[in-house]
């Protein structure tokens, strides 16, 4: 699975991670990926989607119900 936005490209960024001692090591920094059913060129596919383009709306979601199944009747409360 690759560590990529698959809207932006946002990938992994590399770099060191220094100590107060100044002992220098390789580290990562990724992407704050999601997993999210989005809507491309009229049909719902499964996307790995960072969040700033989720907060920017740059995906359009898929609804949550199918098409074809009805909607879960909701449960009237007793007052």
């Amino acid at each position: 699975m690759a560590l990529a936005c698959e809207i932006c490209g946002k990938g992994v960024g590399r770099g060191h991670k220094i100590s107060h001692a100044h002992n220098v090591s390789r580290r990562l920094w990724k992407p704050n990926l999601q997993r999210v059913r989005a809507i491309v060129k009229g049909r719902t596919k499964h996307l790995r989607v960072c969040t700033r383009c989720l907060r920017s709306n740059r995906v359009q979601k898929a609804p949550s119900v199918r098409p074809g199944r009805p909607a879960r009747a909701k449960t009237a409360t007793a007052s």
